[in-house]
């Protein structure tokens, strides 16, 4: 089952910056989010009710699923759509694997657990990789301070991510599957982004092409739907430092996809850095040795 998931997680997403990139044009960022996790709810929710899934929260599992919405459902992705008007979709995506370090240092504030020597290394190799990616467009792009941007927003988008990832473990630990929780997670982030929207002026206009609805659909059934409940269930059976691993291979699927849409030129630098991000997490992920955990559970 984990395996499965596993496959399931990477394939689609891997897959999805392309859609990401598709939703750009006549309608505004974050109205393309309210329709994807809108809809992503509801037809959660029809799910759950129809098999009478639908689990009862208290006020506190309201409020995680609140939070959980605010940093899953729309913080996050307002940070990647909108630095994917500025920097390469495959290239967001390898700094989308940061969230295993991010996972690590929020499982340390969330939960108390120790970070490790292998840790703290493999972090500096990811970040020493995200470099090296990004030296080809920062060395020949003109306009070197949106793409710097662009990297700081997918940095921040990361962050909101792994936060979710807690949040999501704190629900499944109070005996709350994540159908139930994304549910009301997609339409709370939805709601806050579409008072956003409301109080900004932004008009919820729609393209009523192939383009739009093709991608939207995407988004929404497999994107959401099925990759979120897939990806946050493993979250809950793995741990969230072990669940993230899945994200290494992220980038391996969408610069490929990249570079059959978008003409993403591979060159000697982004290979090594790319050898590096992913050498980086497995170092990070690396199950600790039995001399390893004895020390740190005597300390």
């Amino acid at each position: 089952m984990n395996l499965s998931l596993y496959l399931l997680t990477v394939l689609i997403w891997g897959t999805t910056w392309i859609a990401l990139k598709l939703q750009l044009g006549e309608v505004a960022i974050p109205v393309s989010i309210v329709y994807r996790f809108a809809l992503a709810g509801l037809i959660l929710f029809a799910f759950l009710l129809l098999t009478r899934r639908l689990q009862p929260m208290n006020r506190r599992g309201h409020l995680v699923c609140l939070a959980q919405g605010l940093c899953l459902f729309c913080v996050n992705f307002m940070c990647f759509l909108t630095a994917s008007q500025w920097v390469a979709t495959g290239l967001i995506a390898v700094v989308f694997s940061t969230a295993t370090l991010w996972n690590a240092i929020n499982a340390r504030l969330f939960f108390g657990q120790r970070i490790a020597a292998n840790v703290l290394a493999g972090g500096a190799l990811g970040l020493l990789g995200l470099g090296l990616l990004f030296w080809p467009e920062l060395s020949h792009h003109t306009a070197s301070r949106e793409t710097l941007y662009g990297l700081g927003l997918g940095l921040l988008g990361t962050l909101c991510f792994s936060a979710g990832n807690m949040l999501s473990s704190v629900q499944q630990k109070a005996g709350l599957k994540p159908m139930t929780t994304n549910a009301w997670g997609m339409l709370y982030g939805a709601s806050m982004l579409a008072v956003y929207c409301l109080a900004r002026g932004i008009p919820f206009d729609m393209e009523w092409n192939a383009r739009y609805i093709g991608s939207l659909l995407y988004l929404v059934i497999p994107g959401s739907v099925i990759a979120f409940t897939a990806y946050l269930t493993l979250v809950g059976r793995m741990g969230p430092e072990r669940a993230a691993y899945c994200t290494v291979l992220f980038p391996l699927v969408a610069l490929n996809v990249s570079a059959f849409a978008e003409g993403y030129e591979w060159t000697a630098p982004a290979l090594l850095g790319l050898v590096a991000v992913m050498a980086g997490n497995v170092l990070v992920f690396r199950k600790p040795s039995q001399r390893t955990q004895s020390a740190l559970a005597r300390s």
